[in-house]
């Protein structure tokens, strides 16, 4: 099962957020990921298979901020990835998120809906 973590305060937000994906590995997942706002840009890291594998990327590649959010994926389709790991970024440097995950609609519509927007 998926898990999404945010955090908006005045603490480093990526060290929040990974205790809280570390206390969402029970629930089983095969990647993770974490999206921090560091100034006017959105910092994305993800890493396939293992929180450790995260944690081990953030520490060559550190991320800063005090607002962001983390997600566990479940997967029901694609291989453990970095590439199919999330969050995603959109084609603006934003963040895209599974409208499916939130509002209950087939998993092929949002695929459908986004044929337009290139996500990395």
């Amino acid at each position: 099962m998926c898990g999404i973590v945010g955090y908006v305060g005045e603490r480093n937000a990526t060290e929040v957020i990974m205790d809280g994906l570390r206390r969402l590995e029970y629930r089983g997942y095969d990647s993770a990921g974490l999206a921090v706002l560091d100034g006017a840009s959105v910092v994305i890291r993800r890493s396939p298979v293992k929180i450790a594998n995260l944690e081990a990327r953030l520490e060559r590649e550190p991320v800063t901020g005090s607002t962001g959010l983390g997600h566990t994926r479940w997967a029901t389709h694609g291989r453990p990835s970095e590439g199919n790991s999330h969050p995603h970024p959109d084609c603006t440097g934003g963040l895209a998120y599974h409208v499916a995950a939130f509002r209950g609609l087939d998993v092929d519509q949002p695929r459908n809906l986004a044929k337009s927007v290139t996500v990395e």
